[in-house]
C-alpha cells in the first residue's frame, strides 16, 4: 500500500460526525478525517513496518495519516532529526500520545528526549516529554539498576 492509497482509504472512511465529537475532546479539527483508531490500527497492520512510508504520511499533514505514520515507522531507523520535526508539528494531544507511545518510547533517543522535551515551552512538546515517561515507564523493560 503506498501512501496515496492509504490517504484515498482514511478520506473514504471519513466521519464528519466523529471530527465534531473529537473537536470537543480538544483534538484539532484542522486536517481531521473522523478515522477511529482501531480503524488506524487496521489500516497500518495491513501496511506492516516501513519507515519510508510512515515519512510520507507524517508529510501528509492528515491528522488521520500521522497516527499510523507512528504505529508503521521503525524506531530503529527514527532519527533524533526526525524525533524533532515530528514534535513540532504535533497540534493535538491524540497524535502527540499515540506517536510518543507507539514509537518513540520505543527508539534508542526516548530517554534522552523525554527529559528535553518536558523542560521546553511548546505545549505538545512538553506534553510529548511527559508521555515518553509514561510510555517507559510502562514499556520499557529492561531492569532496573540500583547504580552499583
Amino acid at each position: 500500500m503506498r501512501c496515496e492509497e492509504i490517504l484515498t482509504r482514511l478520506e473514504s472512511l471519513s466521519n464528519p460526525d466523529a471530527v465534531a465529537g473529537m473537536a470537543r475532546y480538544g483534538i484539532n479539527p484542522k486536517g481531521t478525517l473522523g478515522v477511529s483508531i482501531p480503524v488506524l490500527r487496521k489500516v497500518a497492520k495491513k501496511v506492516g513496518k516501513d519507515h519510508g512510508l510512515a515519512g510520507e504520511l507524517w508529510a501528509s499533514g492528515v491528522h488521520e495519516a500521522r497516527i499510523p505514520a507512528g504505529f508503521i515507522d521503525r524506531p530503529d531507523m527514527a532519527t533524533e532529526d526526525q524525533m524533532e520535526r515530528w514534535v513540532r508539528d504535533f497540534d493535538s494531544w491524540d497524535v502527540c500520545d499515540q506517536v510518543c507511545s507507539n514509537l518513540f518510547d520505543k527508539t534508542r533517543h526516548a530517554y534522552q528526549k523525554a527529559f528535553e522535551w518536558t523542560q521546553r515551552e511548546e505545549e505538545f512538546v512538553k506534553r510529548a516529554g511527559f508521555v515518553l515517561m509514561a510510555a517507559l515507564a510502562v514499556h520499557d523493560r529492561r531492569p532496573m539498576t540500583d547504580g552499583s
